[in-house]
């Protein structure tokens, strides 16, 4: 099965998809991370969109394609995988297609207001060292902003200030009907209020993933 988790940044994917793997066994795939890695190491790819991440834009569909075509032919994928934060555009999510056509799909937005994501953000912080994400509104192990895991200084993700935050929003808001349209139309789409604890978004979802994988449609949970 193909998961694939949409919502704009601060909306928990990246925590569902955690859960989701954690649960089931489907790799969490993020394009983000996996983007962030490039920059990080230096690559040739990672200089090509250094800029672009840091000023909220989106990164070409051809180099996230590559991206996600490398990953996924990994053997722990073949039974399943999450993706987490792509597609974002309807010509993302027919390349994915074009190259992937036999998977059954599951397509969970989780929306959220702009001024929860808002709050969300402004707390996270990110270990440069060991790699570790942190909100320090809600993690008390974050003692004097050091990471809990190897000491090392928390620093705030350049995506994260909230003028880019602002603009990330304000993209998701702008591209993402017509990618909507398209998997209401395959009958693939569920909507999950955000706005809860992550407890109770998880069993929301899990509810949905439980009737796709054993074979249900699940009509209620459709918009």
């Amino acid at each position: 099965m193909r998961i694939i988790l949409l919502g704009p940044a601060g909306s928990g994917k990246g925590t569902q998809g955690e859960l989701i793997e954690r649960h089931y066994g489907f790799p969490r795939i993020s394009t983000g991370d996996l983007l962030r890695l490039e920059v990080q190491k230096g690559t040739e790819l990672g200089k090509m969109v250094a800029d672009v991440m840091k000023s909220g834009q989106l990164v070409a569909d051809e180099l996230v394609l590559r991206l996600i075509k490398d990953r996924i032919i990994d053997p722990d994928c073949q039974a399943g995988y999450v993706l987490d934060g792509y597609p974002r555009t309807l010509n993302q999510a027919r390349l994915l297609e074009q190259m992937e056509d036999n998977r059954q799909e599951t397509v969970l937005e989780i929306y959220v207001s702009e001024e929860a994501v808002m709050e969300r953000l402004a707390g996270r912080r990110v270990c440069p060292e060991c790699g570790a994400v942190y909100n320090i509104k809600n993690n008390k192990q974050t003692i004097e902003g050091r990471c809990p895991v190897c000491g090392a200084v928390l620093t705030v993700r350049d995506d994260d200030r909230p003028e880019v935050i602002r603009e990330r929003f304000r993209i998701y808001r702008e591209t993402i009907g017509a990618l909507l349209e398209h998997y209401i139309k395959k009958q693939v789409l569920f909507r999950v209020d955000g706005n809860r604890t992550v407890e109770e978004v998880f069993g929301s979802i899990k509810s949905i993933l439980d009737e796709r994988i054993t074979g249900s449609q699940g009509e209620s949970s459709r918009p």
